[in-house]
């Protein structure tokens, strides 16, 4: 005797829930059945043992007593998940003994595929109402049942969970498009690596929502729904080893060490390996590439135990963004693995639930990414802002902070106009540090800086070019004084009271090349000479450079 165990839940919006669940009983088909025999053999059925243990085959799946009329104002629908079938037959049992005969191969289910991987089928309107469903199918691999999730559904239903699903994958594509766009973006600008690894990321799992909701075959309503199955999975191991990828550019490279970065490496080989031996191979043996399948998913914990390990011991400033963005993927994915299993119950939102937690982890870290942009970003500044610094540094003189000679060639040779340079030398300045020594005599040296500061026009240019030697260049309408600047030095005090002169030699001319240079401090120096020469304490100007 047949005893079904229906269990009554409110219409949902989801493909997966809209409609009335049945209740099934399975057995296992044999040459020479019929449907009607068999329809009047309802204790040949199993109602008890769960379908996946029958192993793979051709079954007959009848359904609890459906008791509704499929009119022209309330169409029926019946629904079922896809699965790997290689042939499906629905037949529909009225009251009166009529029986409405439906049958497909792999390429007819696709055809018949609605988004969110259902397969529907539309109840003829007869006057009788309906009794049962009868499926007989054909090639089931029975990898989680041979008929997954039966529903009796309106049309209206059906037309809502449409609606429902194509508003939800929708916003998902967008979603997934404008975090592309963003940073692809950012991309041609910064050139960050792991922004090539996260739009990788993207595109695969835009390509494995696109085949596992089933628009692949409204796309291509000629492709085999098997076809379609076999790249679901490679797409979702190619999404696995985009995700790898990014976290290997995210982190900061002292996370990773050898052993590290070949884990991932091989880790990411395997992942592809896997998904291109199923989608090639798994018809040969669809359960066996299942179950290797799902041992191979579920060792992508490996890896990213050790990222997040590797990670915590080296202080990653990164760690506690990425654990948000791929907590949800990481339980969603066990969840799932155990669900293939059999450990759990199936679900449909556990079913999607990759889909789901992928799309909150690509969120999540297209967020991760611009908070890491913005760290590199303050890192490039300080880095900037230090090299000014030392560049800056490397330009002046540590004792007086004047330009030193370099710095001064360098911002001097190609003035516009003609210039006056004055060369100061302090006079015997050996003297001056012999009398109150090298300390003594720095800040002198110091002393005088400042005083040609105060003098020079705010276009000049003061630099200690030698030991005790000065230069200052100013344009030419600009000039300073020598003897204004001589006057000056013996005002100021010194350290220790000590009388300190100095001698001055100038001349005039322009600047603009480095041969012009050459003959305008020719000039000066010569200049100097001669003030020295005349006794020390005055200035000379050349005549011409």
């Amino acid at each position: 005797m047949l005893v079904f165990h229906a269990e009554a839940r409110p219409p949902g919006l989801s493909a997966g829930t809209t409609g009335r669940p049945l209740s099934t009983c399975i057995r296992r088909a044999a040459p020479g059945d019929d449907a009607r025999t068999i329809a009047r053999d309802l204790a040949g059925f199993d109602c008890t043992t769960p379908q996946q243990q029958f192993g793979s085959g051709d079954f007959w799946v009848i359904s609890e007593p459906v008791g509704e009329r499929s009119r022209s104002r309330r169409p029926l629908n019946a629904r079922m998940l896809s699965l790997w079938q290689e042939r499906v037959t629905l037949n529909v049992l009225y009251a009166d003994g009529r029986i409405e005969t439906m049958s497909d191969d792999s390429i007819g289910m696709s055809r018949r595929l609605q988004l969110g991987a259902v397969i529907e089928y539309p109840i003829p309107r007869l006057r009788a109402p309906v009794d049962r469903l009868l499926w007989k199918v054909e090639g089931s691999s029975n990898l989680y049942a041979v008929v997954r999730n039966p529903r009796v559904a309106t049309e209206a239903e059906s037309n809502r969970a449409n609606l429902f699903m194509t508003a939800l994958y929708a916003a998902f594509g967008g979603l997934c498009i404008a975090l592309l766009t963003y940073n692809l973006a950012l991309w041609t600008t910064l050139r960050y690596r792991f922004q090539l690894a996260y739009a990788a990321m993207v595109t695969a799992l835009m390509a494995y929502a696109f085949t596992s909701s089933g628009a692949l075959a409204w796309a291509m309503p000629d492709i085999s729904n098997i076809v379609r199955l076999r790249l679901n999975y490679m797409l979702l191991t190619l999404t696995a080893a985009s995700a790898l990828w990014f976290a290997r550019t995210f982190f900061e490279e002292h996370v990773f060490g050898p052993r590290m970065r070949m884990l991932i490496r091989v880790s990411i080989a395997i992942f592809l390996t896997t998904g291109i031996g199923f989608a090639l191979f798994a018809p040969l043996a669809p359960n066996l590439a299942h179950t290797i399948y799902n041992w191979v998913f579920a060792s992508l914990l490996l890896p990213i135990v050790a990222i997040v390990v590797s990670a915590w011991r080296h202080r990653s400033n990164f760690l506690w963004l990425f654990g948000i963005a791929w907590a949800a993927p990481i339980v969603a994915g066990c969840l799932r693995v155990l669900s293939s299993l059999g450990v759990l119950p199936w679900s449909f939102w556990l079913d999607n639930s990759t889909l789901i937690s992928m799309a909150a982890e690509a969120l999540l870290s297209s967020v991760a990414i611009t908070y890491r942009i913005r760290l590199l970003s303050r890192e490039r500044d300080a880095a900037l802002a230090a090299e000014t610094v030392a560049r800056r540094l490397a330009d002046l003189d540590p004792l007086t902070g004047l330009l030193n000679r370099r710095a001064f060639l360098g911002h001097a040779i190609g003035r516009i106009g003609p210039q006056t340079l004055l060369i100061l030398d302090l006079d015997r300045f050996k003297q001056v540090n012999d009398t109150i020594g090298h300390d003594g005599g720095d800040e002198v040296l110091r002393t005088v800086a400042r005083t040609l500061r105060t003098l020079a026009p705010e276009t000049g240019m003061i630099a200690r070019i030698g030991g005790e030697e000065f230069a200052l260049l100013c344009h030419a309408d600009q000039p300073v004084d020598p003897e204004t600047l001589l006057a000056r030095l013996r005002a100021t005090r010194m350290p220790y009271d000590l009388r300190v002169t100095a001698s001055i030699g100038s001349a005039h001319g322009p600047i603009a090349s480095e041969r012009e240079w050459k003959a305008l401090y020719r000039a000066a120096d010569q200049a100097l000479f001669d003030a020295k020469s005349a006794g020390r304490d005055r200035a000379k100007t050349a005549l011409a450079a």
